[in-house]
Parts: C-alpha cells; sequence; structure tokens
C-alpha cells in the first residue's frame, strides 16, 4: 500500500478510503499486504483528480464507476457493430 500510494501521490489513508467506498477492492498477499491492480491504480488516480477538482469523495467514486459502465457499453455497442 505504501509503494501505491507513494506512486499516485497520495496518502495510504486515501487508497484505504476508496476501499472502504468499494471503488477498488486490493487483493492481499500471504503476509496480508494491498496488492493493487493497474487497473485500480487507474481508478485511484482518477479518483485523486476528482478530489483534487473539489468533489466530494463519495460523489467521486460514484462518478467514476459511471464512466467505467459508459465505457463497457460502448465497448460492447462497437463490438455488436462490427458482427453486423
Amino acid at each position: 500500500m505504501g509503494r501505491a500510494a507513494e506512486v499516485l501521490g497520495v496518502t495510504p489513508a486515501f487508497l484505504r478510503s476508496l476501499g472502504a467506498a468499494r471503488l477498488i477492492e486490493p487483493q492481499r498477499s500471504e503476509g496480508g499486504h494491498r496488492r493493487y491492480s493497474r487497473y485500480q491504480l487507474r481508478l485511484a488516480a482518477r479518483a485523486r483528480e476528482l478530489v483534487d477538482q473539489g468533489t466530494a469523495l463519495e460523489a467521486a467514486c460514484r462518478i467514476i464507476i459511471l464512466e467505467d459502465q459508459l465505457a463497457e457499453a460502448l465497448r460492447i455497442n462497437a463490438e455488436l457493430r462490427r458482427r453486423g
């Protein structure tokens, strides 16, 4: 967690708050350390951008979830168009 926080320029508490908000749920190592995927780090970086712009954390998480859902819907739509 410390390294992920350092890379993102946030505190470990910020990453824990994203977990509490259920935006990201890191895997745990055998030693109990949080392990973040690159995708989770991208979500955390986006959350930081929104919070830095003055968006409340809960609202930022909801925005990110909706952005992710929209991107997936657009991807599926484009694939269906290609098929036929």
